[in-house]
């Protein structure tokens, strides 16, 4: 059984603000019922201060769902646009308390609603969503949310964002590109900044490898039991050894092309091939 804080216990048995506003000028609507969760916020905004002078909610979801609808239309309220989007869904899981690590998509799924309600108000609701690319399936998480979540809530590890967008959470399919999303972010935030890329040698190859693997892969799979050993490196074949909970894993074979290869190919040629020595 969780263990929610006196908050959560008291938004959940006593929801503040539970309902439709009939005249709502701002509605975001997010999550899926066949995916166990979902929420619709409305917002009644002042056109002249741009003010949201009320706010209401419905949701299909757990106590942790509902706890956090209600947190999030009472921090709303009163606020301009301007300040009630710099509310982040770690600002709601702190109005309750703290949640539990498991139940933080929760809090993610009240600020996806509360941005999807200030677009619509705005206008710039469209159905860009429609076009992004899926890559959990089992709970229809796109990587495009994936890779704002990690950033946003500074994540490391599958279970973290598991956790936090559901992503991973049903067959694990999707799980390989999970980590190369979080390789891939990881490693933006390192050269962030940079505008130069050094000229490429043949040692320098070797030594942004050998980096690469060490900095951007090793930790992804470390994190969930695994890790990586580099065993040679002949002109662009990339010879490596899968160690712990990889090297038996069923996803063994889709860990070397999605995030071991894939990555290499992104960061450092995109002739790259990588083979698993036994």
């Amino acid at each position: 059984m969780w263990e929610y804080t006196n908050t959560v216990i008291d938004h959940f048995t006593n929801p503040r603000n539970m309902g439709e506003i009939e005249d709502a000028n701002a509605v975001g609507e997010v999550g899926s019922l066949a995916c166990g969760d979902a929420l619709k916020l409305f917002l009644k905004i002042d056109p002249g201060s741009k003010k949201i002078v009320d706010a209401k909610f419905k949701t299909f979801g757990c106590a942790s769902a509902i706890a956090s609808a209600s947190a999030l239309t009472e921090m709303v309220k009163g606020k301009s646009l301007e300040d009630a989007l710099k509310i982040s869904n770690e600002d709601i899981a702190r109005f309750l308390g703290g949640l539990p690590e498991q139940k933080m998509h929760c809090s993610v799924m009240g600020k996806e609603a509360l941005d999807a309600a200030v677009a619509n108000f705005k206008g710039d609701a469209t159905k860009e969503h429609e076009e992004e690319a899926v890559i959990c399936k089992c709970f229809w998480v796109s990587e495009k949310k994936i890779r704002e979540v990690i950033s946003a809530n500074r994540l490391t590890t599958v279970e973290q964002v598991t956790n936090y967008t559901k992503a991973g959470g049903g067959c694990g399919g999707c799980i390989p590109d999970i980590q190369r999303i979080l390789a891939d972010v990881a490693h933006e935030k390192r050269v962030e900044g940079k505008t130069e890329t050094p000229k490429m040698t043949n040692l320098k190859r070797i030594q942004l490898i050998a980096q690469t693997i060490e900095k951007d892969v090793a930790p992804m799979l470390r994190a969930d039991g695994g890790d990586i050993e580099l065993i040679d490196i002949d002109g662009t074949i990339v010879k490596v050894r899968l160690r712990g909970a990889c090297s038996h894993c069923s996803g063994a074979k889709a860990s070397l092309q999605h995030l071991v290869q894939d990555t290499l190919r992104r960061l450092v040629s995109n002739d790259i091939v990588v083979v698993e020595e036994a």
